[in-house]
């Protein structure tokens, strides 16, 4: 009985191995054909194709780090007291890092009333300008006390075109004075700043600036 069993099965493989080769294909006994060829016949330039090892595929290393991110910064007006003491609180920064950009601080005019002989003087002409509804404030500038601003202006020929209109409106004691003749100024500029080197600059320099702040160039 076993003989016949081991009989049976080697047959069995036999014939599904001639089956699994096509040789009985002729008899209409072979397993399906698994092909697609309608795929091979999409493939564009299909002998071009090249398969690379891995070495040649892994991404190419940049050669350089990226340069870290830089801020511009800059302080003014400064004076010309203040851009000395500048000049010596930068002297430990990079070179090039800093520099001193000379400026043309616009002189400012004003149109004037004063100085009175006393504070009662002062306060009747306050009274009259109030009569009238004309602004004023305080000149600001001991040299000018006591006096009176009735406006401010950044050329010559608008404080005196104020006036005109002033005396127009029954002024006329007024008269236009240079509350700030025309200076000479400084901006602090760091072009290029790096971490480091911005918290280097504003250690250094914070002493010298005052309350020039430092921020951001436009």
């Amino acid at each position: 009985m076993l003989r016949l069993a081991a009989i049976v099965l080697l047959l069995a493989n036999t014939g599904y191995y001639a089956w699994s080769q096509g040789w009985l294909r002729t008899w209409g006994l072979a397993p399906a054909e698994q092909s697609e060829p309608h795929r091979l016949a999409q493939q564009i330039r299909p002998e071009t194709l090249r398969i690379l090892p891995a070495r040649d595929t892994a991404p190419v290393a940049s050669e350089a780090p990226a340069e870290a991110a830089t801020v511009c910064l800059q302080a003014g007006v400064l004076n010309t007291r203040q851009a000395d003491a500048v000049r010596s609180a930068a002297a430990g920064l990079p070179q090039d890092s800093w520099s001193l950009e000379p400026i043309t601080i616009a002189g400012r005019w004003m149109v004037y009333m004063g100085r009175f002989a006393d504070d009662e003087a002062l306060e009747k002409k306050r009274a009259e300008l109030r009569a009238r509804k004309l602004p004023f404030d305080r000149p600001g500038n001991p040299a000018l006390e006591p006096g009176l601003s009735l406006g401010r202006f950044g050329t010559e020929e608008a404080a005196q075109r104020a006036l005109a209109t002033l005396n127009g409106q029954g002024v006329r004691t007024a008269k236009v004075v240079a509350e700030r003749a025309e200076a000479q100024g400084f901006t602090l500029r760091l072009p290029a700043l790096d971490s480091a080197t911005r918290a280097q600059a504003e250690t250094q320099l914070r002493q010298a600036l005052g309350d020039k702040a430092l921020r951001a160039c436009p």
